[in-house]
């Protein structure tokens, strides 16, 4: 018997891009140093990770390290850059083996030559795999991006490749998120409402939801949240439904 269309609850996200913030905040409300708080920040990601498939997530795309990250204190970056390194070594078997596809957004020149090679490695290893696709922006900005797709389509002008006014779809083509699928929900922890430079042209219609929940603590509850208060939206991309017909009479 067909399930009753008053019954069928709502579509979920099927992208879901988030913001972890509040590593160090976790971390300085404890005594501890930050540090501390980045790496149980990777465990609060490994967790949603796990949890996002049961939930209709089949793509997560995730903040781990902005353009901006770079002018935090040394030792804050460098033990980051250390995080990533033991990520991949201890990870990067399990999301291949369970069929995720790892895509790094973001810019690759200025990357330590061991953190570029873990980048193009990690996505070599996964290229396959279709079951679930993480993006990770890593030396990323949105603004960087969008001048970054601008530039790429002015040398394809140049070299002969592209004519035509550079219209959205063009642009779009040139963006480190091209070919991914569009971003249903932006989601940012830790109470702040903003977006910080994350995915400003994806952005455009996708919904936005602030939970005021510090990254580490992060796991399937928090994202199961996101999916309740996505299927409780209207979203309209600008439009707005037809308005009901008069009844006759």
């Amino acid at each position: 018997m067909p399930p009753d269309p008053l019954r069928t609850e709502p579509a979920g996200p099927r992208h879901v891009a988030l913001i972890m913030d509040g590593n160090g905040r976790w971390a300085e409300a404890r005594g501890l140093p930050r540090a501390i708080g980045h790496r149980e920040g990777v465990q609060a990601l490994k967790r949603t990770i796990q949890a996002a498939p049961a939930l209709g997530i089949r793509c997560l795309t995730v903040f781990g390290f902005s353009t901006e990250n770079w002018q935090r204190p040394a030792e804050e970056v460098s033990d980051l850059m250390g995080l990533v390194r033991t990520y991949v070594a201890s990870d990067l078997k399990k999301l291949d083996r369970e069929g995720v596809r790892v895509r790094i957004l973001g810019r690759r020149e200025g990357l330590p030559a061991d953190i570029a090679d873990i980048v193009a490695r990690t996505e070599a290893t996964t290229a396959g795999n279709e079951k679930f696709l993480l993006q990770v922006a890593f030396n990323y900005g949105g603004r960087a991006d969008i001048v970054d797709a601008a530039q790429r389509y002015a040398d394809r002008v140049r070299a002969g490749e592209a004519v035509g006014p550079l219209d959205e779809e063009a642009l779009g083509l040139g963006l480190s998120t091209a070919g991914g699928p569009p971003v249903d929900v932006i989601v940012r922890t830790s109470g702040e409402r903003r977006l910080s430079n994350f995915l400003l042209w994806e952005a455009a219609y996708a919904e936005l939801v602030y939970q005021d929940i510090l990254w580490p603590d992060y796991g399937a509850e928090a994202l199961a949240d996101v999916v309740a208060q996505y299927r409780a939206r209207d979203r309209r991309f600008g439009g707005r439904p037809a308005a009901p017909a008069l009844a006759a009479g």
